[in-house]
């Protein structure tokens, strides 16, 4: 096999777009150590935070939010491009690229136009239907589409005929042998192993209704013996618990480090973004669905299968109080047997070789 020498990968502004990157970066090095990883980012996503921290390098170029109506930034729209896609195509000729690689985000268009002017082979992962608004517009300039859920291919008629690589995780996750490493989660969060933990996040930015409704029920879980891991969020106000539990109640304010939550954790409730999904189900671990309202409800329809199939539970946002707790949690999180049948489901559902996957995608359309 003729090894790649430079890939540029294109995705930022939220985790979505930008941990996908990164876990596949990190397949193309462990295949190829040699190999130049140039990324593109915007000046303010999260990109600037993670990818720089992950040792990969960043090059930052003009990214502008698409406009869905007629409207002055329409007409704008066709100069503010022009610049955006010269200045990914400068990066693309200095470091010599063989393929572009985009997981979305608006900082991806710009890539995709530039490598199409080159005729430079383009590949589009997406991991939501309807798919984004800067991957439908990439979907113009090329035809090898790869998603990360069998729901896509049903979904979607603009993903019909994409490939099925699942989506790419890090190998922490996907490696990851939660009962082992419980022992040492538990220890680290100070959670007694004698009881069920059951662990909350929000995903990286919080969800405020998930805080303020598990913090509510909080003496309820406690009463009935259940341990809680609370991950604030990092875009979400301190929340009141109170301090005389009987058993542990921890709040950390952000996880960068979840396999330690997943590890602590006998069931999850969380939010229906894809990489949270992917990851429980990866995991096999049994999780409680409160999908984010305010959208066109990708999130439901990433939770719908995994519950469908037996992995988990599914609550609406406006759903999600102190009594649903009391009445749906407490007895699941005591209820081992169930637990352990939900944890199969997922796990069956769930893949782990989506980094590997999505790379031999990208070697056929490189032409390796």
């Amino acid at each position: 096999m003729v090894p790649l020498r430079s890939v540029v990968l294109a995705g930022g502004g939220t985790g979505g777009h930008i941990y996908p990157l990164l876990a596949f970066a990190d397949a193309l090095r462990r295949h190829f150590p040699e190999i130049r990883i140039t990324t593109l980012g915007s000046p303010k996503g999260m990109e600037n935070t993670l990818i720089p921290a992950a040792g990969y390098d960043l090059r930052v170029i003009p990214a502008f939010q698409l406009p869905r109506a007629l409207n002055l930034d329409l007409l704008r729209t066709p100069d503010r491009m022009y610049k955006s896609a010269a200045a990914a195509g400068e990066i693309i000729d200095e470091v010599g690229a063989e393929v572009v690689v985009g997981f979305g985000g608006y900082v991806s268009v710009p890539a995709y136009l530039a490598a199409w002017r080159r005729e430079l082979p383009i590949v589009i992962h997406e991991v939501n239907v309807p798919p984004g608004v800067a991957n439908r517009m990439g979907m113009k300039f090329t035809k090898r589409i790869a998603v990360g859920f069998p729901h896509q291919l049903e979904q979607a008629e603009s993903l019909r005929n994409a490939r099925l690589v699942g989506v790419p995780l890090r190998t922490g996750i996907t490696h990851m042998d939660r009962p082992a490493l419980r022992p040492q989660a538990l220890y680290h969060f100070g959670l007694r192993p004698d009881l069920p933990v059951l662990f909350v996040s929000g995903g990286s930015s919080g969800a405020r209704t998930i805080n303020l409704a598990v913090a509510a029920a909080a003496k309820r879980l406690a009463h009935a013996g259940i341990q809680v891991l609370h991950v604030q969020g990092g875009r979400n106000d301190p929340f009141d618990v109170p301090n005389d539990l009987p058993v542990p109640y921890v709040v950390v304010p952000y996880l960068s480090d979840m396999q330690l939550g997943y590890a602590a954790a006998d069931l999850m409730l969380c939010r229906g973004g894809a990489i949270t999904v992917a990851e429980t189900t990866a995991l096999g671990m049994p999780a409680i669905y409160v999908p984010y309202p305010f959208s066109n409800q990708e999130q439901r329809r990433n939770a719908l299968p995994v519950v469908e199939a037996g992995g988990g539970l599914l609550v609406d946002n406006s759903e999600l109080t102190p009594d649903w707790i009391e009445r749906n949690i407490i007895p699941l999180a005591r209820d081992r047997q169930r637990l352990a049948h939900m944890g199969a489901a997922a796990g069956q559902y769930g893949r782990r070789d989506g980094d590997e996957q999505l790379l031999r995608f990208v070697l056929e359309a490189a032409g390796r």
